[in-house]
């Protein structure tokens, strides 16, 4: 585990603490069964702003802590332990970052301060079929008067029911599959011409599916470069899919420390089925890969935060790695509790649709084993 200093560990145990305390897996049962369209308790996101927790990416001068995203995905392991759904991840870093990364100084001024104290909810909608693939970004955004035209469709848009703004990646010139005409945009969700509709997915988030049917945005609306936007997409992608990473292996850990408490307490023929040589040499393979997801993830993340030169192989990586082994342990964790795995009434259901969900969002296993492979040179 990387060596944290005395806030990150004050941080740590006191996110620990409050989600196992206030927002157990029980209680995301409860938000479930409630039919809730924002897929989270807004108590729960509110707790989270006043702890501080929006702030963490955000510069001091605009109302944050800048603790870094190491601190950070500390706070998402945890809520990943209790699969606690916010707009956290969403609008607390992949929002936040797409500000910090690419906003003007006007944009900042009038956006991080509304991210910190919660008033907004800031996600990103980059997808536009059933796999990610930002590439291929074809809703158009024409010039027109003296702002732009957005017209297209958005899908599985992370919090995207729960958003206030989405920060739209639209296509201003060139043809999909193209680095090159991909711009960014700051759409309000309440902008003429924005109409959303909820994704109903087995892991019972609020996602949305996002249509621009003509919006008409100011100039001011775009973020970072006019048609060379998809730099600053991808380094907003690669954050967020550090943070994932981090979320992943918190619901990992929990999946495992289930297994293994089943293992060490389960009879049959006598005796623990723990003491069984296979199952055993199960579940020494997990934890073996659990380690090394984790030297993976930290250092993706220890990485974005001191502006090292392989962010992006390191977060593709931690992605691909953390996939692996969640998909692995996920698996375990419904196979060795057999029949009571597959039951609704037990939470070990939920660890697996969470981590089906979790795998895919921002790239699976194949996405970033070929991205990879090819920023290595191969």
């Amino acid at each position: 585990m990387a060596a944290l200093n005395e806030e990150q560990t004050l941080i740590r145990d006191q996110a620990k603490s409050w989600v196992d305390e206030k927002y157990p897996v029980r209680k995301f049962r409860e938000m479930r069964d409630s039919g809730v369209e924002t897929g989270y308790a807004p108590e729960a996101y509110a707790a989270m702003v006043e702890m501080g927790w929006t702030g963490i990416l955000v510069p001091e001068n605009y109302g944050g802590s800048d603790l870094g995203c190491l601190t950070f995905g500390l706070i998402l392991e945890e809520l990943g332990r209790q699969l606690t759904a916010s707009p956290l991840l969403a609008s607390g870093l992949i929002g936040t970052s797409a500000i910090v990364l690419g906003g003007s100084e006007e944009q900042k001024q009038a956006w991080l301060p509304q991210l910190v104290d919660g008033s907004a909810i800031l996600t990103l909608a980059v997808d536009e079929g059933p796999r990610h693939a930002p590439l291929q970004t074809a809703l158009a955004a024409k010039a027109s008067g003296d702002g732009y035209e957005l017209d297209g469709r958005k899908v599985g848009v992370l919090e995207g029911m729960a958003a206030t703004a989405f920060v739209v990646a639209a296509r201003t010139s060139g043809s999909a599959g193209s680095e090159e005409g991909i711009s960014l945009f700051l759409v309000p969700a309440d902008a003429e011409g924005v109409s959303r509709s909820r994704r109903v997915t087995a892991d019972s988030r609020g996602y949305a599916d996002v249509t621009f049917s003509k919006v008409k945005v100011g100039a001011d609306s775009l973020l970072g470069t006019l048609d060379a936007g998809f730099p600053l997409l991808d380094a907003v992608l690669d954050r967020g899919r550090a943070g994932l990473a981090a979320e992943m292996l918190g619901t990992a850990g929990q999946a495992f420390a289930m297994t293994l408490e089943y293992l060490q307490t389960r009879k049959q023929f006598g005796r623990v089925i723990g003491s069984f040589q296979a199952l055993g040499h199960r579940a020494a393979d997990m934890y073996s890969g659990m380690e090394l997801a984790r030297s993976c993830v930290e250092s993706a993340l220890q990485a974005i935060d001191a502006d090292a030169d392989n962010i992006a192989e390191l977060c593709s990586l931690a992605k691909a790695k953390m996939g692996d082994h969640l998909h692995l342990v996920s698996n375990e964790l419904i196979q060795m509790h057999g029949g009571i795995g597959m039951t609704d009434e037990y939470d070990a259901g939920f660890y697996l649709k969470r981590a089906r969900a979790l795998e895919t969002l921002y790239g699976n296993q194949a996405f970033h084993r070929e991205r990879y492979a090819r920023l290595l040179g191969y």
